[in-house]
């Protein structure tokens, strides 16, 4: 199908907020970069982010909505609309019609009948918008070393590359993003997924907090009483609003794996699970492959990563972890604690903490694998189905 075809969802009714999640979370090749419960916001919207089609819940108050349906069907005309309602009254059906409605979809929504629309979008539409990649870095375990994974590879990329790099910290209660890099930062996601308005380019250039290296860094809510004001919807809009503007967002997390948080799994152009030679992390790991399974999601774009490798008695192999949970071994990271602790304790990336460590050298070879990928494909527009093609072209 080509490039993924992107939702916003237009939906105030709550309760079918979950649903209508499930439904694209399920359905191949689609990803969700934002979600709406205002409808006076949906025009501010579509033109913030990148996307194909907007799809419209009609309920509970199908004619208050459709004034809103043909004012943004006449401003946007490659934009496709699908509306969903319980009713099959064919006067409201001809009316969205006419309204600029390319598909009506009774409740509930028949799955084969949405992949066929979401099909027709795919093969008429025309790519307008350069997109960055989503890297997304899941620790299987507490302590397995996604940070140091994830801060490090942003910072590798970001040397690597002439475009902007942005690491976003998704560990909302705990994270230690920003810490590992000696950073403090004043504003945070939080203060990003407030309103809509926040999310034009200046806010966000302002919140984000700049090290030395380069890289820009959003950490994780300042104040524990701020997490809960993190919706899984306004994070989802502010990741799609950040691949506008950077060449790789590298997220340190989700760290968990409800609907909010698979539908970070689902918008990643990569997903690399960390794990270790230890059965409970293989067990772990194990775990969330089975869920992004369940779930629907493309595990072409999962890879592992084995962290502190060794041949100590005892171990798991890199044999061992591949064949138990049926995914690619990107690529290992050797075990160097010494190296990672100080480095960590001083706040500094290996880059310059110990430039020409093996644990360096490990993370800066699957930087170069990404970008070498990437920029193997040619023009920035035409590289993401080259991106994934290479890297995934084994499987």
């Amino acid at each position: 199908m080509g490039h993924d075809v992107r939702f916003i969802v237009l939906n105030t009714d709550e309760a079918f907020g979950a649903s209508l999640r499930t439904l694209l979370l399920n359905q191949e090749g689609t990803k969700l970069v934002a979600e709406v419960d205002e409808p006076a916001l949906v025009g501010q919207a579509v033109k913030q982010f990148p996307v194909d089609v907007l799809l419209v819940n009609l309920d509970p108050s199908p004619d208050s909505l459709l004034p809103l349906i043909g004012e943004v069907a006449s401003a946007n005309h490659d934009l496709a609309i699908f509306a969903v309602s319980d009713s099959t009254d064919g006067q409201l059906i001809l009316q969205t019609m006419r309204l600029g409605v390319k598909e009506f979809f009774p409740k509930p929504i028949d799955m084969n009948t949405f992949g066929e629309a979401i099909g027709k979008v795919a093969v008429g539409r025309v790519e307008t918008v350069a997109q960055g990649k989503l890297i997304t870095v899941v620790g299987a375990t507490g302590g397995v070393g996604s940070t140091l994974l994830a801060s490090n590879l942003a910072i590798e990329l970001a040397a690597l590359s002439d475009g902007q790099v942005t690491a976003v910290d998704l560990d909302f209660h705990y994270g230690q993003l920003a810490t590992f890099l000696d950073l403090d930062p004043k504003y945070s996601i939080a203060d990003l997924c407030g309103s809509p308005e926040a999310l034009e380019p200046q806010v966000i250039g302002r919140a984000l907090t700049a090290h030395h290296s380069g890289l820009q860094v959003l950490g994780r809510p300042n104040q524990l009483s701020e997490v809960d004001t993190v919706t899984g919807a306004a994070c989802m809009g502010l990741l799609s609003h950040l691949l506008g503007l950077n060449e790789y967002v590298v997220t340190d997390g989700p760290t968990r794996f409800d609907v909010d948080g698979k539908s970070v799994l689902a918008l990643s152009d990569v997903v690399f699970i960390l794990v270790q030679q230890s059965v409970p992390c293989v067990r772990n790991a194990q775990r969330i492959v089975e869920s992004m399974r369940d779930s629907g999601l493309n595990l072409d774009r999962a890879k592992l990563i084995c962290n502190r490798l060794g041949r100590s008695v005892g171990h798991l192999s890199a044999a061992d972890i591949t064949a138990t949970l049926g995914l690619e071994m990107f690529a290992s990271i050797p075990n160097d604690w010494d190296t990672a602790s100080g480095a960590i304790n001083l706040g500094e990336p290996l880059m310059t903490h110990s430039p020409k460590s093996k644990l360096r050298i490990g993370i800066q070879e699957i930087a170069e694998r990404l970008h070498g990928a990437d920029a193997s494909s040619g023009e920035h527009e035409g590289r993401k189905s080259g991106f994934i093609g290479r890297m995934f072209a084994s499987n």
